[in-house]
């Protein structure tokens, strides 16, 4: 079989992978080509590929997820390659097919290895007959409510609603009780066939305390297939993976063993080639159950690479053009561990919603040893409501476990974004909680923890408003008046005659606003250097992050950057008139369901609106009993974060 020429690849993808797999792809030599919408015509993958090619539209339906679009995009950018990614069309048994129709290689599978993988239902089938261990449920073909009802009583609640041909946790409903199962239902289906173009769902027992453990496989087109070790996903929100590890914590070398064979076999039984995860549930017991194949290279892959010392991306273009794999298995290193974590837009403290809006403030940690960033934005680039929140990734590596976590805490110290809301502290309240510090890890640790993990508001302490006005006041030009530079009014320095120099500004940060004072009778402990704040007081200095963007100053206090500016009275009694009675909108998205109508009597909690935003849905529920008043929006409808659409009369 001759090999493929490659000189182009084309990337199918957007975001931190599409930036990630065309840096080793540049290293290799290969002209990249990127693919856009119109709403990402100029972000980071687009900027820094050698060729970009305009898909149009502004929905992943409108460009991302055309396959015509994508060939035609690969024809004319002279591209013989295209790397899917993951998500999108990353495991569309379809896409592939038309790839190699094209005349074109497709970095993945065969297109038969999806179709026997792609859907969940399908694959569990076949490990049933392989004889590998599966976790309760139902797989078939039957998708109305009375088959799942039926089911769910027979395997018993809590349950776990899945898309059969989904990933990433889109389509995803866990159900306690068989009266939540209808509306679960419902709702999984249309969030599956948004995301992935197919409503089909299963059922599964939902397993209590399971670890969530996946073993990387790689097959080349010689009949070589091989497992790169394991990586430990248990840390989970929403049931999408928070922080990966490699290796699996206390996980010993027979088991190790044991789950890497039983991959490798799933593997080769559809005739795999290229990267892939099996992933399994392991339950205290050390048994391990079935649970799916991703056919494709995993958002989490950087750890493997951390432990293992190989570039899988590199390896998906050789093993693509023919090569054989380079390592057998007694070959593959297992060298320190690895920890990764997730970086969002969206706000952990109100139930996870997606952030939208522009990244007023961008900082990366600094490199060093190991320490990696795969990110997929840059200072100035907006994160809008149409695709997933994932803004990047941080990796750190170390001899062993500990070192790994205290890196990574430390990369987490000095990454900074602005201007939306992010999981960075959540993050780290989770790598410094002592359970996880001592690998106490299963799918239930976030919500066993929450209390510490997501805390409620706390009040900003007086230091936190002197510290803010300080490097407000600092940060101020020290002239008001360019005019007449010698006018003794035209000075920031407080000047009072007989008295104490007093300046004074009024703050807000948080939802919270304070006036500060500040009076020099002697020099002030607070230093602005740059865009460091410093702080002296017995003999110690700290320093603060303090950078000032436009009206907005970003101050770092204890783990979290904080946005201050001045307030203005006037603008929030406007602000808190304008929304009174109503229900706004938590962030930018479309409306997918309008479920009450005007004069409606609901009660506290009913859902009201459905807002569907980053593939993700979100209903918006009566805080308290009422009338439905108003609604000012219908089915369909792209709503602005803050809009009003329920005014809500009071019981």
């Amino acid at each position: 079989m001759s090999r493929p020429t490659l000189t182009t690849l084309l990337v199918a993808n957007r975001g931190e992978i599409a930036c990630r797999v065309m840096r080793t792809a540049k290293a290799m030599g290969l002209t990249t080509v990127a693919v856009h919408s119109a709403t990402d015509r100029d972000a980071r993958h687009s900027r820094e590929a050698d060729i970009r090619v305009d898909l149009g539209g502004a929905k992943a339906a409108d460009s991302y997820l055309v396959i015509d679009k994508l060939i035609a995009a690969a024809k004319a950018s002279g591209a013989q390659a295209i790397h899917p990614g993951y998500g999108f069309l990353s495991e569309n048994a379809g896409f592939a097919r038309a790839i190699e129709q094209a005349g074109l290689t497709f970095l993945g599978p065969p297109a038969c290895a999806i179709d026997a993988m792609g859907s969940k239902s399908a694959a569990k089938a076949l490990m049933e007959a392989a004889g590998v261990p599966l976790v309760p449920g139902y797989h078939g073909e039957a998708q109305d409510l009375e088959t799942f009802r039926a089911a769910a009583e027979r395997i018993g609640y809590p349950v776990l609603l899945k898309a059969s041909a989904g990933g990433g946790g889109k389509g995803m409903k866990v159900v306690e009780e068989e009266s939540q199962l209808a509306d679960a239902l419902a709702s999984a289906q249309r969030e599956a066939q948004s995301s992935f173009g197919d409503a089909r769902m299963l059922v599964e027992k939902y397993v209590l305390k399971p670890r969530h453990v996946e073993i990387q496989v790689f097959a080349d087109q010689h009949g070589n297939c091989l497992y790169l070790n394991e990586r430990d996903c248990s840390i989970q929100r929403r049931h999408q993976k928070v922080v990966e590890e490699a290796p699996a914590p206390g996980l010993s070398p027979e088991l190790r063993q044991a789950m890497g064979e039983a991959a490798v076999r799933a593997a080769q039984a559809i005739g795999y080639v290229g990267a892939g995860t099996v992933e399994f549930l392991l339950d205290a017991r050390g048994e391990f159950f079935f649970m799916e194949m991703n056919t494709r290279l995993q958002v989490e892959h950087p750890v493997t690479e951390a432990i293992t010392g190989l570039d899988l991306v590199a390896w998906q273009i050789r093993v693509a053009c023919g090569e054989a794999l380079p390592i057998s298995q007694a070959q593959v290193p297992l060298i320190g561990h690895a920890i990764e974590v997730r970086l969002y837009a969206e706000d952990p403290a109100n139930e996870f919603l997606p952030a939208t809006g522009t990244l007023a403030l961008y900082r990366e940690s600094a490199p060093g040893e190991g320490r990696r960033v795969d990110s997929g934005v840059s200072e100035g680039d907006v994160v809008s409501p149409f695709y997933d929140p994932m803004l990047g990734k941080l990796i750190a590596w170390g001899q062993d476990r500990e070192q790994a976590r205290l890196r990574l805490l430390a990369m987490l110290d000095e990454f900074a974004i602005g201007g939306l809301k992010t999981n960075i502290a959540f993050l780290r309240r989770i790598l410094a909680h002592p359970a996880f510090a001592e690998a106490e890890l299963d799918t239930g640790f976030i919500p066993r923890h929450q209390d510490v993990l997501l805390p409620p508001p706390q009040e900003l302490p007086a230091q936190f408003w002197e510290a803010a006005a300080e490097a407000w006041l600092q940060g101020e030009p020290a002239q008001l008046r360019q005019d007449d530079p010698a006018s003794p009014w035209t000075l920031r320095d407080g000047l009072r005659l007989g008295l104490p120099a007093r300046s004074s500004v009024h703050l807000q940060c948080d939802g919270h606003e304070q006036a500060v004072a500040l009076e020099r009778s002697a020099p002030s402990t607070y230093c602005l250097e740059g865009e460091q704040l410093c702080h002296d007081h017995d003999g110690l200095r700290r320093r603060y992050l303090a950078v000032r963007r436009g009206g907005t100053l970003y101050l770092q206090w204890q783990g979290e950057l904080h946005a201050v500016s001045a307030h203005d009275p006037i603008a929030a009694a406007e602000a808190s008139h304008s929304h009174q009675g109503g229900l706004g909108a938590p962030m930018n998205g479309s409306i997918v369901r309008v479920l009450v109508e005007p004069g409606q009597v609901v009660e506290a909690g009913t859902a009201l609106v459905v807002l569907e935003a980053m593939k993700m849905e979100h209903s918006i529920r009566a805080p308290h009993g009422g009338t439905v008043k108003a609604l000012f929006c219908q089915e369909g409808d792209m709503v602005s974060e803050g809009t009003v659409l329920v005014e809500l009369e009071g019981a």
